[in-house]
């Protein structure tokens, strides 16, 4: 394996881009050895305040006031793209035709269209094409997943997901990007694709989806005067703009295995910063897990007698995926957070990129990407057609 210098980029140096500029920093230092030295090449961003920011808080070389500046610069080998939706599939093609590697935010795209376009250029590509699903790297749910394929809780009778956020909750909440580009592209796409794919992690392929519903409970928002950086208070005007997309949804899905499951997603829930959580049930054990106690998961089994037997805690250590190597303190009870999680992403791209000797499981390809959102799009039409049960293209 060459030892070349790996050059990274970041475009976008929003609330997410700063979680992409600091995980390239700390990729090196965790796991096994392999990796070149990287260097951290460059932050663009169309707010070069926001650019400079980043990329002196992150030891980056420069500031970019363009993503086509990343483009269009030989040296970068290596991008992640973390901007508004819409603009995926244009950065893409050009980061791809230009022999760069690409590691793109969730959701894969601002629209079908776009997203299948973008699956499409990746199955004809030779470099590294991944989607950044960041919840798969969380040690408790790699390890419930774990638990899962090993037969632990007996066949599976059932699943719930749900992802309640609370940033849209205010009227006051500035119209942004998030709140256009119609049924599918509000609530379903920021926080629905991650509890998608999580319930894919753990209970396999989604094939259908049914009982579907959509709703807005704040339909108009304030123009914003001036930029904004993800969910930050802004000063507005006094125009106000027609919100675009969903608030809320709940489904039903259906799995390749016959297992059935419920998903419900909102921005509109009071009082949960990052709401995220699952339960799994099957003949012989459960298990569930809680964004906002992101060290531990309950598990349950026959194991105990059956007069103390219920969900016991368990803290997450060197026993859990991604834990042992992938926190400087190897001891129970000392990691699960979320700039953790972005590490051990960046770290599992620049793997795939570099071919080391023992890398971390693969991220998401942009195939993956496209299933997601095909999922949701059987929402939206099941939604449409008063719950009808709509069948989701094979991944």
């Amino acid at each position: 394996m060459s030892q070349q210098p790996l050059s990274v980029a970041v475009i976008g140096a929003g609330m997410a881009g700063g979680s992409h500029a600091a995980a390239y920093r700390q990729a090196k230092t965790v796991f096994g050895p392999g990796l070149p030295p990287i260097r951290l090449a460059a932050i663009a961003d169309a707010n070069p305040v926001v650019a400079e920011d980043a990329a002196r808080r992150y030891g980056f070389e420069k500031a970019l006031p363009s993503w086509e500046a990343v483009a269009d610069d030989p040296d970068i080998d290596a991008v992640s793209i973390v901007v508004g939706n819409d603009l995926h599939r244009p950065i893409a093609e050009a980061l791809i035709a230009a022999g760069k590697h690409v590691l793109c935010e969730k959701p894969l795209a601002g629209s079908l269209e776009d997203a299948r376009a973008m699956a499409a250029i990746e199955r004809d590509t030779d470099v590294v094409t991944a989607v950044g699903y960041t919840f798969r790297r969380s040690p408790a749910i790699a390890a419930i997943a774990e638990h899962v394929r090993q037969g632990a809780l007996g066949d599976l009778s059932f699943f719930h997901g749900r992802y309640w956020i609370d940033y849209a909750c205010s009227p006051n909440a500035p119209l942004t990007w998030r709140f256009r580009g119609g049924p599918g592209t509000g609530a379903l796409a920021d926080v629905g694709a991650h509890i998608i794919d999580i319930a894919q992690l753990v209970c396999g392929p989604i094939v259908s989806v049914s009982g579907a519903t959509i709703d807005t409970q704040i339909d108009k928002r304030p123009i914003p005067v001036g930029a904004v950086v993800g969910h930050t208070v802004v000063p507005v005007g006094g125009e106000v703009g027609a919100v675009e997309n969903e608030d809320t949804s709940t489904f039903t899905v259906r799995f390749a295995s016959g297992l059935a499951g419920s998903v419900s997603v909102s921005r509109t829930a009071f009082g949960l910063p990052n709401g995220l959580g699952f339960e799994v049930h099957g003949l012989g054990g459960r298990a569930a897990y809680d964004q906002h106690r992101p060290s531990e998961y309950t598990f349950d089994d026959a194991q105990p007698d059956a007069r103390t037997r219920g969900a016991r805690q368990v803290v997450v250590g060197p026993h859990a995926p991604y834990f042992a190597g992938g926190y400087p303190m190897q001891a129970a009870g000392n990691g699960g957070g979320n700039a953790e999680m972005f590490v051990y992403q960046c770290r599992a791209f620049l793997d795939a990129i570099v071919g080391t000797p023992d890398p971390l499981p693969p991220n998401a390809t942009f195939a993956d990407g496209l299933h997601t959102l095909e999922v949701i799009d059987a929402v939206v039409r099941s939604a449409a057609g008063d719950g009808v049960a709509v069948a989701v293209p094979a991944a």
